[in-house]
Parts: C-alpha cells; sequence; structure tokens
C-alpha cells in the first residue's frame, strides 16, 4: 500500500459519545468527512470551489470496519491516501489513537463526481487531485 497522502488530528467532544462515554458509531463518518475536506482544502481545493465549477463529489458506498472505540476527551489521528479506478475515486480512511497508536477505524469510501447535475469520467477532479493518485 502507499503511503498516506493526507492526515489530520482531531479531539472528541463530548456529545459525540454515548452515555458510556464511547463515541456513537455515526460520528465516524463525520469524522472521515472532515478528514476528506481538509485534504481538498490542503491539495488547493474546496467544496465550495468545486461547487462554483459545477462539480459535485459525491459518495457512492462507504465500507467501515470498527476495530476499537474512542472516548471522550480522546485525540484521533485521521489518515487518508486517494487512487483512481475509471470514474471512481476511492479513499483509503484510517483513524488511530493518538495516544496508543491502536487503528480505530479502517475505511473505504467511494466517491463519484456530478458535473453540472450529470454523472462524469471526473476527468476535472482528477487534474485537480494528480499530484495523489
Amino acid at each position: 500500500m502507499m503511503e498516506y497522502a493526507f492526515e489530520t488530528t482531531i479531539k472528541v467532544r463530548d456529545y459525540e459519545t454515548d452515555s458510556q462515554g464511547i463515541v456513537n458509531n455515526a460520528n465516524y463518518l463525520h469524522y472521515l468527512e472532515l478528514t476528506r475536506h481538509d485534504f481538498c482544502e490542503e491539495a488547493g481545493t474546496s467544496f465550495r470551489a468545486m461547487q462554483e465549477q459545477g462539480l459535485a463529489p459525491v459518495v457512492r458506498k462507504i465500507e467501515i470496519e470498527y476495530l476499537t472505540s474512542l472516548t471522550m476527551g480522546d485525540t484521533m489521528v485521521s489518515r487518508l491516501r486517494m487512487r483512481r479506478e475509471g470514474a471512481r475515486f476511492v479513499f483509503d480512511q484510517d483513524i488511530f489513537n493518538a495516544a496508543t497508536g491502536d487503528k480505530v477505524v479502517s475505511a473505504v469510501v467511494t466517491v463519484v463526481c456530478l458535473e453540472k447535475g450529470r454523472l462524469s469520467r471526473g476527468d476535472i477532479l482528477a487534474r485537480a487531485f494528480e499530484k495523489y493518485l
């Protein structure tokens, strides 16, 4: 596997946990999305800029494996790498507990690109992320 192209640190907020102090499983989807958004900005574009160009990257599929839990006050390191499979952009994303280094979540997020509302091959998006593909 290639090395990660991007990483960010995120702290668990108390409202993201259940009554036992464990992060609710749905919040990991938010963490993964936040990581992709931050990655796009670091790569030189934003979702707003893409929208202004008539581009809309949309999630087609998410496969997520929960390995262990984060709890209230934990800090995580969220990492990703990106690849292209035809018209699909695939993000391999992993979240680690910053204190222990344990992998918490492993996910594969598949994204397709709409251009002016129509499914496209994503060539414009590929050019924007060429350095990472």
